[in-house]
């Protein structure tokens, strides 16, 4: 009983999250709802306690307000105009052909995505950089999907815990601070990337070199001052982001670090008019996200007590760092990363030492995984609503064939560097 009730909640919160239902009136039903009717489903059945919630509030709280300090952060910056500032400076290398364009559009996902994080470079990049493509090549279609795949693959392993709202979940949950993080993902991180630009850039050889040439002229745009407000906005994230691995070295928690910091933002938006405090927490940080972190870390308790987890826990004894990559990569993709992230919580936490290697090797897997099918991650289920909003389909085989050829070599080169590390 307890058994089908754990998997009816967890196929019952996945199936709603991704498919995200209308209802009669309008109503959707989003991550956050799914996530509560799943939790619903497991506590009717008696699969989870107060003790569940307990240890949830008490694992979770500091990661979760590191997080949604960063959303407000990332907001603030969203709202100044910060992003469109960053996108802009991709226009003047246009006319010195598809190739080189490709290729700074992957280094600005890259910065963007480790300087705010993977959803933040995926939100704001993914239109902005299908409207340059479509305004630079404007009888060119076939490079839409090029430049995308840019956008959606930079953002890949997080060099810093803060770069990913999961591995900041896990890492702060773990006790692996950011300067003990970053020493070990940063070298993997560039690795990462470098594989990551090299295959893509090859899969997609053909089409940039069919692209025409760019008048200089259309390439560029009227120059724009940066303001006051998008100044200050950029210089507070840098200043957080230096701030983090002082805070580690002196044994100061990173949301307190990150909490500061948006307290900052929000002053900053209250003081340029561009909106009063609770009105900008309430808008930027993305709640249904929270609540679907909390339920998911309930529902891999729930894993927890019909054996799931102790199962995964001896598969990770006996095949050691590498298997916890590969199986968290093949579990991100199919029952999307988050679940598997919080299950791999607690089954690595059981190992004998739970070393920060397992821990690591996870979250390579995890961020690397959903390349694999659409419901990996919410990240890339907003890049094609996003895309598809703007008239850009991504066909299904065309993503599980890109993500393939793309995620093993990239995979195999994380786990080997983290290895050698």
């Amino acid at each position: 009983m307890q058994e089908a009730a754990t998997v009816t909640a967890l196929a019952v919160t996945l199936g709603l999250a991704l498919r995200r239902p209308v209802l009669p009136r309008g109503l959707r039903i989003g991550p956050g709802v799914a996530a509560a009717l799943g939790v619903t489903v497991l506590a009717v059945a008696g699969g989870l306690s107060i003790a569940d919630v307990a240890e949830a509030l008490d694992v979770l709280w500091p990661p979760m307000l590191a997080l949604a300090s960063i959303m407000v952060m990332t907001g603030v910056a969203a709202r100044a105009g910060v992003f469109q500032r960053l996108a802009e400076l991709i226009l003047p290398h246009a006319a010195a052909g598809a190739g080189r364009l490709f290729a700074i559009v992957f280094v600005l996902g890259v910065a963007t995505a480790t300087v705010f994080n993977n959803d933040a470079a995926i939100l704001v990049l993914t239109p902005v950089v299908v409207t340059l493509v479509r305004q630079i090549y404007p009888d060119s279609p076939h490079l839409l999907l090029p430049f995308a795949f840019a956008v959606f693959m930079a953002a890949g392993v997080a060099p810093f815990f803060t770069s990913n709202p999961m591995n900041t979940v896990v890492a702060v949950a773990a006790g692996i601070d950011f300067n003990a993080y970053a020493a070990r993902m940063v070298p993997v991180a560039l690795v990462a990337a470098g594989v990551t630009f090299l295959v893509l850039r090859w899969v997609f050889a053909r089409a940039l070199a069919a692209a025409p040439p760019v008048a200089e002229a259309a390439a560029r745009p009227a120059a724009a001052a940066w303001t006051r407000a998008q100044r200050q906005a950029l210089l507070l994230v840098v200043v957080v982001l230096a701030a983090y691995p002082t805070a580690a070295l002196a044994g100061l928690p990173v949301y307190g670090v990150a909490a500061t910091g948006a307290v900052v933002a929000l002053g900053l938006c209250w003081w340029h008019g561009a909106g009063r405090p609770v009105e900008v927490a309430r808008t930027t940080v993305a709640w249904e996200i929270m609540i679907f972190l909390f339920g998911m870390y309930l529902l891999a308790k729930g894993l927890q007590h019909i054996g799931v987890v102790d199962q995964l826990r001896e598969l990770y004894r006996a095949g050691g760092v590498p298997t916890v990559g590969i199986v968290s990569a093949v579990g991100s993709a199919l029952i999307n990363n988050h679940s598997m992230a919080l299950t791999n919580l607690l089954a690595i936490g059981g190992l004998p030492g739970s070393a920060p290697d397992a821990y690591l090797a996870a979250l390579i897997g995890g961020d690397l995984g959903p390349r694999l099918l659409p419901i990996g991650s919410l990240a890339g289920l907003l890049w094609l609503t996003l895309l598809g909003r703007m008239g850009v389909t991504v066909p299904l085989r065309t993503f599980v064939t890109v993500g393939a050829v793309v995620t093993v070599p990239s995979l195999a080169a994380s786990l080997g560097v983290l290895s050698l590390m």
